[in-house]
């Protein structure tokens, strides 16, 4: 036996549904793992021949043949180094999420998934059956155990695979970017090692799928729970890894550099809007830039995720747009290097009024609608000529009570800021500042206006967003009653009249653009409310 084992943590960005781009990115990296890196190991993320989460393409017969034909075809071309790849597994009457370990063609073992998340985004009860047996086989005389994702979160798998003589778990895995998962993660997967007296290989997916995206964080945790190996976020990389066989695996620890937390959120949302245009070859985006904080942040994340080149901001001025505001919008576009168009909207505007009869004197919230829908049907026209993509740019706080107009300021096709909290959007504009200078400090200091009327200001309709993120965070995050609420300070009209407004908003959010999760509980697939409910509380 050898004295050391090397294992390649293989961090890759996949496609779903894409089986043969991401079988080739498999042969790649493992041809790679072996002949540069002198691999002995190489383990993939879970479902990696598919991407992840396939969704109801794994009710497809089509599909589940072709991943089957991949899984065959990377058997066969991968030589000389001991292969963990992750892929659906049919047999005569269940579907299993599985991953199969080969050496030169060989199947050594097979493992399913035992724990099948069936909340937030996950739906995996919807498809696959689960599990009910360990995984251990010598690799190289190391006895390893195979478990998957979400194994790792609950007791059980790796104990039983300790039990069984498991000196080292492989750990496919499809975990998405939450703002404080890295910390999450590190702390479970600390307490399995610790508790079962193991190594842990933690393998994960990294890149935007839909509203998903994965930061990577791969890693390896020695038996005594020290994260010893990082693979860093938001980034395809091979890491390699050494482990010494010993009694106790010696792994070598190496210096690691964590990013904080906001510039883990802010590099999730950029790779999120870049991968969503590219893996749906789309050839740019469309940000209306208002002078305000939210489109500001909206576009520098753009440019940051594809290129000023490929971003092209629309300023879109009514009678009721102040000229610090377009100053402010042109500032923000030519410190990007973006270029920018002005087309006002007071023609449409004035057309409208008159073809509806409306008041030119008492300006109502008819009127104000119709300035929002003004600017998305130019939005949506510039986007059919150029086959650029609208971005919108309203953010979580106002998503969660309304504050947004269906088929205006909500329209176009991905919301990058969807998720992120008005308060947070501040935060990030400031973390954005650090890195380079480009949004104006007079837009981070203004009081937020629609300014669909005569000086308005969103404090009119909502109380401070200091307050109202709070409120939020309390009701939608951690499920607090009015009572709980009221019991930590919050006065109980206030509570009352926010939860009525969330709810009264159902109907639009079930209209919304997808927009990138960041959140344990964001307006998606982990948001399932009905729209007609007379529910109060």
């Amino acid at each position: 036996m050898s004295d050391k084992i090397r294992i390649v943590l293989a961090q890759l960005n996949l496609k779903v549904g894409d089986i043969a781009g991401n079988l080739q990115k498999h042969i790649d990296a493992a041809n790679k793992a072996r002949d540069t890196l002198s691999a002995d190991i190489i383990v993939f993320p879970e479902l990696s021949l598919t991407g992840y989460s396939p969704e109801d393409l794994l009710l497809r017969r089509a599909f589940i043949d072709e991943a089957r034909d991949a899984l065959k075809k990377l058997k066969s071309e991968i030589k000389n180094i001991y292969c963990l790849v992750g892929h659906p597994f049919a047999d005569h009457h269940h579907l299993f999420n599985a991953c199969t370990l080969f050496h030169d063609g060989k199947v050594l073992a097979r493992y399913a998934k035992q724990k099948l998340p069936n909340y937030g985004i996950f739906d995996e009860g919807r498809y696959f059956t689960p599990g009910i047996s360990s995984v251990i086989v010598p690799i190289r005389g190391l006895s390893t155990g195979i478990v998957i994702c979400e194994d790792l979160w609950r007791l059980g798998p790796t104990h039983d695979a300790a039990s069984q003589g498991a000196q080292i778990i492989l750990s496919p895995n499809a975990s998405p970017f939450e703002a404080d998962k890295h910390e999450q993660r590190l702390s479970v997967i600390s307490k399995r090692a610790q508790h079962d007296n193991l190594a842990i290989v933690y393998v994960n997916h990294v890149g935007g799928q839909d509203d998903v995206v994965f930061d990577g964080g791969s890693m390896v945790v020695d038996a005594q729970g020290k994260l010893c190996q990082h693979a860093g976020f938001f980034n395809e990389t091979l890491l390699p890894v050494d482990v010494a066989l010993t009694p106790a695996l010696n792994i070598p620890a190496v210096n690691m550099n964590i990013p904080a937390r906001l510039e883990r959120i802010y590099q999730a949302l950029v790779l999120s809007v870049r991968d969503y245009l590219h893996k749906n070859n789309m050839s740019g985006a469309l940000v209306g830039v208002s002078g305000g904080i939210d489109s500001a942040l909206t576009l520098a994340i753009a440019v940051d995720a594809l290129g000023k080149e490929n971003v092209r901001a629309v300023m879109m001025p009514s009678r009721y747009t102040a000229d610090i505001s377009l100053q402010d919008a042109k500032a923000l576009a030519e410190n990007l290097g973006v270029k920018y168009d002005i087309i006002s909207i007071e023609p449409a505007y004035q057309a409208f009024q008159q073809s509806l009869g409306l008041s030119q004197e008492k300006p109502g919230l008819t009127e104000e609608n119709i300035q929002a829908r003004c600017r998305a049907v130019l939005l949506m026209a510039l986007s059919n000529q150029s086959g650029k993509l609208v971005l919108t740019t309203g953010n979580r706080s106002e998503m969660a009570v309304g504050y947004c107009t269906l088929y205006g300021d909500m329209a176009g096709g991905f919301a990058p800021l969807k998720d992120v909290p008005k308060t947070l959007v501040y935060e990030l504009a400031a973390y954005r500042n650090q890195i380079h200078p480009v949004i104006p400090l007079r837009t981070i200091e203004r009081p937020p206006t629609a300014e669909l009327a005569p000086d308005q200001k969103d404090e009119n309709t909502l109380p401070p967003y200091s307050i109202l993120d709070q409120i939020l965070e309390a009701y939608l995050n951690q499920g607090l009653t009015v009572d709980e609420m009221v019991e930590k300070g919050f006065q109980r009209d206030l509570v009352v009249k926010i939860i009525g407004m969330i709810r009264h908003a159902e109907y639009k959010r079930k209209q919304s653009a997808p927009g990138t999760h960041i959140n344990h509980k964001s307006f998606g697939r982990d948001w399932r409310y009905p729209m007609t409910d007379g529910f109060k509380g």
